[in-house]
């Protein structure tokens, strides 16, 4: 095994200028450290030692007209440094990054909120981020903007010259919460929950002995470096299984597996993406409800934000599923289960700032299922629904203000209902499939407020884009796991009343339990079949839930088409049963606008 290059070796065999003009073509530290077959630290000691660091111009807002004064900057390795350092005390705050599918801009809005309130308390505020389309990089957000990578090497860079008495790293979301390690090794003063407890509950072991130690019930599970490894974790706790590499964003190459083969075939695509993490494999709960808890804390006293139920089973990735706040189906004794759980975990895990926590329901068992001491994309919604600016209050506790000074200590109880939903992205990518699973897919999200569920549940709909209609036919086919939880949705329908046309085995179960409905052929029949119906406008909502793992073609096609000819559809009970409760809302009473904040204005 060849050792690592140490400094002194490179001091001998690396020419300055090759470094300097390395570093000027635009190599960062881990690439040369690969390339020279050593460590990003030594190539770090190596530009230092030979006076090889970056310099910040300024963005000449002004074409050189005139002297620029923007606040933004950019690292280039010139000899000339525009950046000029003050005495104030500073805080950087780590963006999210590009933006991307998978990639919440909701945690831009975490950002910005930090920003806003430190500057609000007399800090300088220095914003690190990639992305010129968000708000995190306007002129006005932050004292200063540094247009740099999220990287180790970009944000030391920075540290260096700045000198901040601070660094957030719990608002960005997953990508500044992977540089959360690296920076406190080299000495980055990282406030809020610290980077070890952020890594107890990023680390699969350190992590269930947390919550062995608490006493929480978690789904069986274990982690895997091998694909040998994932098939003996999957088969000692049985199938279904969900797996997914950890420290990854958006759920990306997080799968749903049934059975040994497809195990092996997505743990090559998992170990690809996770890199040298382990890939978890956890016993996926089917048939369960989930719920997203958000939370902020001062390191002694908790506050629930809001605790969400999502529309849609587990199984969906958390930003693709429709939610609820409050949650609108659940006993009090699950409720005081997560509630009792939140607070335990918060203060294990020391949290200062954010935190988010995802647990499930099965047969009246809640189960823990992650933990995320950071913001979650679900701040905006839940601040915006309940009238209390979270992110603000949580940055404040960071920078040593407690949760008592600022007046925040007990969970608001709202008297209106507010849903959240997603916008999906799917139209711009002909070919897609459209079923939701546990990889993120959304691009936005919606909100509908109202004082009950199916009014509320309507209005996201109508955010999203989507209307739902008060009559015509119905298009139901779902799997045969799905028929007995279809009836009470069909008999629904029937009763508004809908035209129901289904597929035969649908229509079969149906109509055995007193439901009429017409039968309508699949693609490979006969014709006119159900596409030919979507396209000349017959079918006015859709219901189809996947055959089981992979979906048949024909169902891709059914649900292409409903996509493009603009048909609401749902590929969940729980989704259809909640647009069902919405068109029964539309029919009883008118559609009405308020503003936030006359729905503030009667919290109780």
């Amino acid at each position: 095994m060849n050792r690592s290059l140490t400094l002194q070796d490179l001091l001998s065999k690396i020419d300055p200028a090759a470094l300097l003009k390395a570093k000027q073509y635009g190599f960062s530290d881990r690439q040369l450290a690969h390339l020279w077959k050593t460590d990003e630290a030594v190539i770090r000691q190596l530009r230092k030692r030979l006076g090889i660091l970056p310099t910040y111009k300024t963005v000449d807002t002004c074409a050189a007209e005139f002297e620029a004064h923007t606040p933004y900057h950019y690292s280039t390795y010139e000899s000339e440094c525009e950046v000029v350092r003050t005495d104030r005390k500073k805080i950087m705050i780590l963006g999210g990054g590009p933006n991307r599918i998978g990639q919440g801009i909701e945690f831009d809005y975490c950002c910005v909120h930090a920003s806003f309130a430190l500057k609000e308390d007399g800090f300088e505020t220095l914003m690190v981020n990639s992305n010129p389309e968000t708000v995190s990089t306007d002129y006005d957000t932050s004292d200063k903007l540094y247009f740099e990578p999220l990287t180790v090497e970009d944000v030391l860079n920075i540290a260096e010259v700045e000198r901040p008495d601070g660094i957030i790293v719990q608002f960005g979301g997953q990508t500044p919460l992977n540089l959360a390690r690296g920076l406190e090794a080299a000495g980055l003063p990282i406030i809020g929950t610290s980077p070890d407890s952020i890594d107890v509950a990023e680390d699969r072991k350190r992590f269930s002995a947390l919550i062995e130690r608490l006493d929480i019930r978690q789904p069986e599970n274990g982690t895997a470096t091998s694909v040998d490894e994932a098939v003996a974790v999957a088969e000692r706790i049985g199938y279904p299984v969900l797996v997914r590499p950890s420290f990854v964003l958006g759920g990306r190459a997080m799968v749903i597996v049934y059975d040994r083969e497809t195990l092996a075939r997505y743990m090559k695509t998992a170990i690809g993406v996770g890199g040298d993490r382990p890939i978890l494999v956890d016993r996926f709960l089917e048939d369960a409800q989930e719920f997203d808890v958000d939370v902020v804390a001062d390191g002694k006293d908790v506050v629930i934000g809001g605790i969400m139920q999502h529309i849609e089973n587990a199984g969906i990735h958390s930003g693709d599923s429709a939610c609820v706040l409050p949650p609108h189906a659940v006993s009090d004794e699950n409720l005081a289960d997560i509630r009792r759980h939140t607070h335990a975990l918060a203060r294990a895990l020391k949290v200062v700032g954010l935190m988010n926590v995802q647990y499930a329901v099965q047969d009246g068992k809640t189960y823990v299922l992650e933990v995320n001491p950071r913001a979650s994309r679900t701040v905006p919604f839940v601040s915006k629904a309940i009238g209390v600016p979270l992110a603000k209050i949580a940055a404040r506790a960071m920078v040593g203000k407690s949760l008592r000074e600022q007046g925040f200590t007990q969970e608001v109880h709202i008297s209106h209902i507010a849903v959240k939903e997603a916008v999906l992205p799917f139209l711009k990518f002909p070919g897609v499939d459209t079923v939701l699973g546990p990889e993120m897919k959304s691009t936005g999200e919606v909100m509908g407020i109202d004082t009950d569920f199916g009014m509320s549940f309507l209005k996201a709909q109508l955010s999203a884009g989507v209307r739902l209609p008060q009559s015509g036919a119905v298009f139901i086919s779902v799997n045969d796991r799905d028929k007995p939880g279809v009836l009470d949705i069909a008999r629904r329908l029937s009763a508004l009343p809908f035209t129901i046309l289904a597929t035969s085995g649908t229509q079969q179960f149906l109509v055995k339990q007193g439901v009429q409905a017409e039968r309508i052929s699949k693609l490979n029949e006969d014709r006119p079949h159900i596409v030919d119906a979507i396209k000349s406008s017959q079918i006015v909502l859709m219901i189809n839930t996947p055959l089981g793992e992979r979906s048949q073609r024909d169902e891709v096609a059914i649900r292409r088409a409903a996509l493009q000819y603009n048909v609401p559809y749902t590929t969940t009970l729980s989704g259809a049963s909640a647009a069902v409760a919405g068109i029964e809302s539309i029919r009883t009473k008118p559609l009405q606008v308020k503003t936030l904040q006359e729905y503030h204005q009667k919290k109780t």
